[in-house]
């Protein structure tokens, strides 16, 4: 099995470091990565300049630009050979409900899935980071399912409790909980007396009841979500129908 690993934490980051040590045993392993922290950088592509590609002491490729570059170009043109699957992280902090928006972790994956490969976003649900090696079992006991029973392409966004193995109390299939709104940006000023901002720290989880990521991340499951592309409101097709004709 060949599989392409990114994520947008950067090429140096302990999560991808130890995902490739993990599967390299099981799978012809390719890593493209951004050259540095691009978390938040969305689905966004590079079109106002070329992309350089570079490798690193431990064989990483990396590029100067965003996750989605990165799997864009591996994908399309990079690699001699396609590959079976894309798995993007392991990212340090979780990325659930309205995080996925925005979150470069699963856009990498994301272009994986639009670019017709099975793909995984899978992320360390914590800042402190001190179980990486229980996001990276279950990477590689979802890589084992999948060549097991190959499935048609889709896209998952898996989230794990930064507890140890044991502790896990099981894999829950969910759907991506709710955000309150964001806090407000914070306005400072520079050391030229220039007045700045900081976006805002995102809003604590308001729809995190039963059956969705921040549920199930709480109660120490992991949470498995199967994402969509379309974004199409059908509830509301009618309504805006009928306001346009007025």
């Amino acid at each position: 099995m060949r599989i392409l690993l990114s994520n947008d934490d950067g090429y140096f980051a302990p999560g991808l470091e130890q995902l490739a040590a993990a599967l390299a045993p099981r799978a012809e392993i390719t890593v493209v990565a951004p050259e540095r922290d691009r978390s938040g950088a969305s689905n966004s592509l590079t079109l106002d300049r070329p992309l350089s590609v570079r490798r690193a002491p431990n064989g990483f490729l990396f590029v100067n630009g965003t996750p989605t570059d990165c799997v864009h170009l591996a994908v399309t043109g990079l690699l001699d050979q396609l590959p079976d699957m894309v798995i993007s992280g392991i990212n340090l902090g979780a990325n659930m409900g309205d995080d996925t928006i925005y979150s470069g972790t699963v856009a990498a994956a994301t272009e994986g899935y639009l670019l017709g490969i099975p793909s995984i976003a899978i992320s360390l649900a914590s800042k402190t980071a001190r179980h990486f090696e229980t996001a990276t079992q279950i990477a590689i006991d979802l890589v084992e399912r999948h060549a097991r029973r190959t499935a048609s392409p889709w896209l998952l966004n898996v989230n794990v409790p930064d507890v140890p193995r044991h502790d896990i109390n099981g894999i829950k299939i969910t759907r991506l909980g709710r955000r309150h709104r964001a806090e407000d940006v914070i306005r400072t000023e520079s050391p030229r007396g220039e007045t700045v901002y900081w976006v805002g720290a995102a809003g604590p989880a308001a729809d995190a009841g039963d059956g969705t990521d921040f549920h199930a991340v709480e109660e120490r499951f992991v949470s498995v979500t199967p994402l969509q592309i379309d974004l199409t409101n059908r509830d509301q097709m009618t309504d805006v129908g009928v306001w346009l004709e007025r």
